[in-house]
């Protein structure tokens, strides 16, 4: 770089490193769920096709508080982030996460939308509450984690979050299942792969593209 050149700046290291394909700025995604009375059965299948088998898989409990930043003069879509916080690990950073809007290719296997996982300090709600955010909702998740590759599952209970000293109340009789991978723009491959690993675990869990255009359309209703 030469002498008198401008310092590069935070985003232009950002801009950089995103067109050298080096960020995981993409989600490759696939939902389901399966009932309470038959998660110990997916459990056990997912041992046997996930890595790292002997060690068992990883446990997680986390709440989650989703924030919503409105453009003041209507003239974009509202930007969702979301605040994890893992409850079983005080010590952990706050997870910042950043989800844009999903692509909206039928052909494609897997849903796909950009993300950016950050992680922040404990101040983050007031930087968030300074910048006009405001908590659309939040709740706590309780769950397993297993690795495939470069593929993440993740099959978890969701609680409401109690008042004073309640105990967590699920939202429904059914865990959810994630089926995810975070990968640089450009790698569609990864969806033909995920779908492959998805099929092994039918009938357990039926694993399928959200739309989640529909569904904010019938939330709208």
């Amino acid at each position: 770089m030469a002498a008198n050149a401008p310092p590069m700046t935070a985003t232009d290291s950002l801009s950089q490193a995103v067109k050298a394909n080096i960020i995981h700025n993409q989600e490759y995604l696939l939902q389901g769920s399966v009932l309470d009375s038959a998660v110990e059965v997916l459990l056990h299948r997912l041992r046997g096709l996930c890595d790292n088998v002997d060690a068992g898989p990883e446990t997680f409990d986390d709440q989650e508080v989703c924030f919503i930043l409105r453009d003041p003069n209507q003239q974009a879509l509202p930007s969702m982030l979301r605040v994890r916080k893992a409850l079983d690990a005080r010590d952990m950073p706050y997870q910042l996460r950043y989800i844009g809007q999903a692509d909206g290719e039928k052909n494609r296997p897997t849903v796909l939308r950009s993300v950016l996982d950050i992680a922040c300090s404990g101040m983050l709600f007031e930087f968030l509450n300074e910048l006009g955010c405001r908590i659309e909702y939040e709740y706590s998740v309780k769950g397993y984690m297993f690795r495939k590759g470069r593929m993440k599952i993740t099959v978890a209970k969701v609680f409401k979050i109690p008042q004073s000293s309640m105990a967590p109340e699920p939202i429904s009789q059914s865990y959810l299942v994630e089926l995810s991978v975070l990968a640089p723009t450009g790698q569609d491959a990864i969806g033909e792969d995920m779908r492959a690993f998805a099929d092994q675990l039918r009938p357990l869990v039926q694993l399928d593209k959200i739309d989640y255009k529909r569904l904010s359309h019938m939330a709208g209703q």
